[in-house]
């Protein structure tokens, strides 16, 4: 959904994205890579507003952020 702007469950493009936040405390939506808030990383919503079919992404520039966690398990 994040590239074609199309749902892949029933090929709807009334697509929105929903940016990730960090909010008090860690809430929000992202991942803690570390101890405190400030080692989070934002992770985006795309919704289909016909069916309710949910991706989530995390930017490119981040994507080393949470492979190199200590909590990253492989």
């Amino acid at each position: 959904m994040k590239n074609t702007n199309i749902c892949p469950k029933c090929q709807s493009s009334n697509i929105v994205r929903i940016d990730g936040h960090t909010g008090a405390y860690g809430s929000g939506n992202n991942v803690m890579t570390g101890k405190t808030i400030f080692s989070t990383v934002n992770v985006n919503r795309y919704i289909c507003c016909d069916c309710g079919f949910t991706e989530e992404w995390i930017d490119k520039e981040d994507i080393g952020m949470v492979a190199n966690s200590k909590r990253a398990k492989k």
